[in-house]
């Protein structure tokens, strides 16, 4: 009898045991503000992203984390495919039990987000897609945040970018534009984005799809482009692993338009040693050399540094970070997690970026709550990336123009030859009057 009490009491001191363990993690859990992100984890921008999400959450807790609570990051990997961002959505509602979801990069794998996004209408600030597929799949819904710039402002942002540095450089034309540039399925090229603003300012803008595997076509493009279309300014959009193939193609057959300018995501580490690299502009959201100019980039950048002994390489690194505290700086705001007071909060945010851009949300076509960065305009010089513009963060003069360097100088100094003049005939001499007979 005795064996069966003390069989029962242990039985008893196991379960009160257990039941304490649930109810200590309980209370931790309870503890912690969830957050879930949603990233290529083994991309480049997946990468800088998750780590600067991680640099700002510890910066965060730091300071007494939110409400009283430590905030917890959880990162999901979709690993930059379609078929996995649903899966990672799902575990990070349902079993990691996150209180907002943020991330996101690409166009693709955000399309196969939405449908399981929408089924929880979880609070959502999302950092990538570009589309306007995008835009309209998520009209009006109140509990998504986006802060991506989309693809359809870009055309009149980059007008009214080259009107104002037109004003300061007059030299600079403009009136033609030819561009080569990868096919997208979802119409984020630059010519889809710039083409109809060009044609309303009575411009031209043409362009043709390049290849480089498993033939390239560089060659007939950028001839076609030197020989029949002339053009002022030269857009290259691509792959960052193409952007020494097209250059060296154009010192090749010395194709060296005024402007020599191109579009990636980010640029081969030596590229700024390359002969002919003096002079070439891009397009960027952000630059590290931005520092210089912009104290919330310096301490981001200075932070990163210290966390990673290493630099962030692509924008969506102070974009995660971004991320991060805009929905920080909403709770804080809001004073709990209460849907109706974060979402209003979130709507407040008013926040100055690493990007060197202020977020606040407006309504975009599609979308009810829409932020983002702006395109700078920066330049290789002596090796190392300049910003030209906007006036505030430039940090060089802008160099025009394109100076060429190494280019074939005699196929730049051939031109079509004008058609031959055609040679008069001498008049035809009249024969003389013939003499009248007496």
């Amino acid at each position: 009898m005795m064996k069966k009490i003390m069989v029962l009491i242990s039985r008893v001191f196991v379960i009160s045991l257990l039941f304490s363990f649930i109810s200590v993690n309980t209370a931790i859990t309870a503890e912690t503000i969830k957050i879930g992100a949603v990233l290529p984890l083994a991309d480049i921008t997946g990468k800088d992203a998750s780590r600067s999400m991680q640099l700002a959450v510890k910066q965060i807790n730091a300071t007494g984390g939110l409400l009283g609570k430590q905030v917890e990051l959880v990162l999901a990997d979709d690993e930059n495919k379609p078929d996995k961002v649903a899966a990672a959505i799902e575990k990070l509602v349902n079993v990691d039990k996150v209180d907002v979801i943020v991330g996101g990069t690409g166009n693709a794998t955000t399309m196969e987000a939405i449908p399981v996004l929408k089924k929880y209408a979880k609070v959502t600030v999302w950092s990538g897609a570009s589309s306007a597929k995008v835009d309209q799949a998520l009209e009006d819904q109140d509990w998504f945040f986006h802060i991506h710039p989309w693809d359809y402002e870009l055309g009149a942002y980059y007008e009214k970018m080259w009107q104002v540095i037109v004003q300061k450089y007059p030299e600079i034309k403009r009136k033609k534009t030819f561009v080569a540039y990868r096919e997208d399925p979802f119409g984020s090229d630059i010519l889809s984005v710039g083409s109809p603003v060009a044609r309303a300012y009575l411009n031209v803008m043409q362009g043709e799809v390049y290849t480089t595997e498993p033939v390239s076509n560089l060659k007939e493009i950028l001839s076609s482009a030197k020989n029949f279309v002339e053009p002022d300014i030269f857009i290259w959009d691509g792959l960052d692993k193409d952007a020494i193939l097209i250059l060296e193609e154009a010192k090749n057959i010395g194709f060296a338009p005024p402007v020599y300018l191109g579009k990636t995501l980010l640029w081969p580490l030596d590229f700024g040693k390359q002969m002919g690299s003096e002079g070439v502009m891009f397009y960027s959201y952000w630059h590290e050399s931005m520092k210089l100019r912009n104290k919330a980039c310096l301490a981001y950048v200075e932070a990163f540094n210290k966390e990673f002994k290493e630099s962030p390489v692509t924008y969506f690194g102070p974009l995660a970070y971004t991320n991060i505290m805009i929905v920080a700086d909403a709770v804080k705001r809001a004073g709990s997690l209460e849907r109706g007071a974060f979402i209003k909060a979130l709507e407040a945010t008013n926040y100055d970026s690493p990007l060197g851009d202020n977020f606040v949300f407006v309504r975009s076509l599609g979308v009810k709550h829409q932020a983002g960065a702006n395109p700078k305009l920066m330049q290789w010089q002596g090796g190392e990336v300049k910003i030209i513009w906007p006036w505030e963060l430039a940090t060089a003069k802008l160099i025009y123009p394109f100076p060429a360097q190494g280019f074939n100088k005699e196929a730049i100094s051939e031109e079509k030859a004008p058609p031959a003049p055609v040679a008069k005939k001498p008049a035809a001499k009249s024969a003389p009057a013939a003499k009248t007979k007496k």
